[in-house]
């Protein structure tokens, strides 16, 4: 990590003569965290209605486009049970505390990232708690960590609308809005209805739909093919007037590079998803 770079252990970090203005001082970062409020200045909260249909590679992909636009970007893997977010940035060190603060991992591009597997010593162990064990979790993530100042905070939530969503909802002050992703079927339409339902009921402002899996981008020709049945995602934004934002397609070459962790990357070399998320996320900075 990057406090090994400078020659001290994490146990050092903050107690040496030359860590006097050092970037990596952890300990002045937490004197300063204690004088001054989180500097977030939106939340984006992406949800769905069941797992599986790409909500956390929504999250990622939209932290990236975000932070090309300019912004400066934190992504907070809120699935405790379930975290993905480190993997697909490539990150494999694990987050710094000094017992009152815990402290975000950073890309190479300097997007911010924390995630409860930044916090396991093995990261393929599981994580067995009951709901007010994770709760609890959530809530150390959200007040603990130490963000620099952020134009936007991404949240990639649990599926459904359990526990952990509602209280990170209801913990969750000042600008936020959620992001429904969901599937071409009619099974995850019907899960979506419920997100949408739930958000206006806790008073979330709903930005935008995301379809994804809307097709399958063949590797050899480059043409989509649908997959499942067409205009889902369309039909369930009309009947809400809330904005169809992304079609996303399955784009075997981008889930390698995914899989690889190399998020950015894929972005790049699959023209159909970084372009319509490079639209999603300019509708959601408005």
């Amino acid at each position: 990590m990057s406090d090994l770079q400078q020659g001290c252990s994490p146990s050092e970090c903050g107690t040496k003569p030359a860590c006097a203005g050092c970037s990596h001082n952890h300990n002045q970062a937490a004197e300063t965290a204690e004088k001054e409020p989180p500097k977030v200045r939106k939340v984006i909260g992406v949800v769905s209605g069941k797992g599986g249909v790409g909500k956390s590679l929504v999250s990622g992909e939209l932290a990236v486009m975000l932070s090309r636009m300019g912004y400066r970007v934190g992504v907070l893997d809120a699935d405790i049970t379930g975290p993905s977010i480190p993997r697909m940035f490539g990150i494999h060190d694990k987050a710094l505390g000094d017992g009152e603060h815990i402290f975000p991992a950073e890309t190479e591009k300097g997007i911010e990232v924390m995630s409860i597997n930044l916090m396991l010593e093995n990261d393929d162990a599981p994580v067995i708690w009951r709901g007010p064990a994770k709760i609890g979790v959530l809530k150390q993530l959200l007040e603990e960590v130490v963000w620099g100042e952020l134009d936007y905070l991404v949240l990639d939530f649990p599926p459904g609308t359990g526990d952990e969503v509602l209280s990170a909802c209801q913990m969750i002050t000042g600008d936020k809005q959620a992001v429904i992703v969901t599937t071409p079927q009619e099974l995850s339409m019907a899960d979506c209805r419920k997100c949408l339902d739930f958000c206006k009921k806790v008073e979330v402002r709903v930005g935008g739909i995301i379809e994804n899996m809307s097709g399958f981008t063949c590797p050899d020709c480059g043409h989509t093919h649908p997959l499942f049945s067409n205009g889902g995602g369309e039909r369930l934004a009309k009947a809400y007037s809330i904005p169809l934002i992304a079609q996303l397609p399955l784009d075997p070459k981008f889930m390698a590079k995914c899989d690889e962790g190399s998020i950015a990357a894929a972005l790049e070399n699959s023209p159909a998803i970084g372009s319509a998320m490079d639209i999603a996320a300019e509708i959601l900075s408005r």
